[in-house]
């Protein structure tokens, strides 16, 4: 017998005793196939559908973090207290924040039903003078302009069904007509509140024309409603490919006054675009210095200096990762703002912008004025400072 019918006889024999196991070998059941997540691109990109349903979903959001140096008045700026001598310093003003964006689609008999919704979570120092005091078992002192966790902001959560949106929003006040220019501190004169809970219904007639009505809550202490009659905010816009012609028009129900906007948006080229926007408000019973609760001339809407506000200013893009961005302002009480950047895209989604911002203070030397309302918190007739930002997008 040699080696090869050795290896022979032992594999038939394996063969044998395995053929009488297999009568009791264990069936192994096959796995439930994986429910993948599936793309949805019917809303754009990043979307896809929860399991399960016919809802599309995208989560996203940005992370931000701000290092302002200068005047308190530029927005930008911030003081403190020497922890030794009590001597105040000018400091940085830094500011991180994390953002959380979601939003929803699904296609009904009814039109699209949509949501979202916008978290803001912040740690910072503040943009003041480092004033305030606390207090131990040894005596009042004074506090400094300590870091730590700011507030948590729900700046978004609301529903829209067709052309039906309820929750909340920002006022269209802003929304419908835009903000005003692409610059980091762009209400140096201030252009209307924001925060704001809604019943709107906008309308989009296919062929450049729209048009928004909201009712609106307000939010504040000057700017909540203080019955069941709402603010009411109604706006008109065409838009084409070279811009925009765009109005918008508030009643105050508060203190039964009216504010509105126009603006003008013009797409130069594939470069440059501009825009303009001036503002009107009456003020009579915002002035009027008998109110229970005092407007001091500034209500939900016309927050701006007097009766007129203008704000100007535009974009231009040297090339798809650069871009300066330019913004003027000013108002009756001959309070102006000046803010400039440039914004640079280092990597897709990670965009650092440089700023330099101006403030002048119309009535710096007149404090006494009831509408004289120190909005930007200057202690200068001028105030100029400066703002990094550093901004991953997701």
């Amino acid at each position: 017998m040699n080696i090869k019918s050795l290896l022979l006889g032992s594999a038939a024999a394996l063969i044998a005793v395995s053929g009488a196991r297999a009568a009791d070998a264990v069936t192994v059941a096959e796995p439930e196939p994986a429910e993948y997540v599936k793309i949805c691109d019917v809303y754009g990109s990043g979307y896809f559908y929860i399991p399960g349903t016919e809802t599309c979903l995208r989560i996203g959001g940005y992370v931000r973090y701000d290092i302002g140096i200068g005047d308190v008045g530029s927005f930008d700026g911030a003081k403190s207290v020497d922890h030794q001598d009590g001597d105040v310093h000018s400091t940085f003003f830094k500011h991180a924040r994390f953002t959380l964006k979601t939003w929803t689609g699904q296609e009904t008999e009814l039109g699209t039903l949509k949501t979202y919704t916008e978290t803001r979570f912040n740690f910072q120092n503040n943009n003041n003078y480092g004033t305030g005091t606390f207090t131990d078992a040894y005596g009042v002192h004074p506090a400094g302009n300590p870091a730590g966790n700011g507030s948590v902001s729900l700046n978004f959560a609301w529903i829209q069904l067709g052309g039906l949106r309820v929750g909340k929003d920002e006022s269209a006040f802003n929304t419908f007509i835009g903000y005003a220019g692409n610059v980091i501190n762009d209400t140096i004169v201030p252009y209307g509140d924001f925060d704001t809970n809604v019943v709107q219904y906008y309308f989009d007639a296919g062929n450049g024309f729209s048009a928004v009505v909201s009712l609106e809550e307000g939010s504040g202490i000057k700017g909540t409603i203080d019955s069941y009659v709402p603010h009411v905010v109604g706006g008109v816009k065409y838009t084409q490919g070279w811009g925009a012609i765009t109005g918008v028009v508030a009643y105050d129900a508060n203190y039964e006054e009216v504010a509105g906007k126009v603006r003008v948006d013009v797409n130069v080229n594939d470069a440059i675009s501009l825009f303009a926007m001036f503002g009107y408000g009456s003020d009579n019973n915002l002035n009027d210095p008998t109110n229970v609760i005092p407007a001091h001339g500034r209500g939900f809407y016309k927050q701006w200096g007097g009766n007129w506000a203008w704000w100007a200013g535009g974009t231009y893009k040297f090339n798809e990762k650069t871009s300066f961005n330019l913004q003027v302002s000013g108002d009756d009480d001959k309070n102006y703002g000046l803010a400039a950047n440039v914004a640079y895209d280092i990597v897709p989604g990670f965009t650092v912008t440089a700023e330099v911002d101006w403030d002048h203070y119309g009535h710096f030397n007149d404090p006494a004025s009831f509408t004289n309302v120190n909005w930007t918190n200057a202690d200068k007739k001028n105030s100029v400072g400066g703002m990094l930002r550093f901004q991953r997008s997701f």
